[in-house]
């Protein structure tokens, strides 16, 4: 059975293990809005998923 050659560090093993995280999440622009809302999601800005209303949200208020 294989053994290893030299012990492997604590900081070796930690950076090796660390390093799925980082894929980037799907971002995508919204149909709608042309909003970013991450992918598979409903848009925050108008509410829509799929082509339907899936939450009612309010229009914002412009500051004058």
């Amino acid at each position: 059975m294989a053994m290893p050659k030299k012990r492997v560090s604590k900081q070796r093993k930690r950076t090796r293990r660390a390093n799925w995280k980082l894929t980037a999440p799907g971002i995508v622009s919204c149909p709608r809005c042309h909003a970013s809302v991450l992918s598979h999601r409903v848009c925050k800005e108008c509410g829509y998923y799929g082509g339907k209303q899936i939450i009612k949200v309010e229009a914002k208020q412009k500051k004058a």
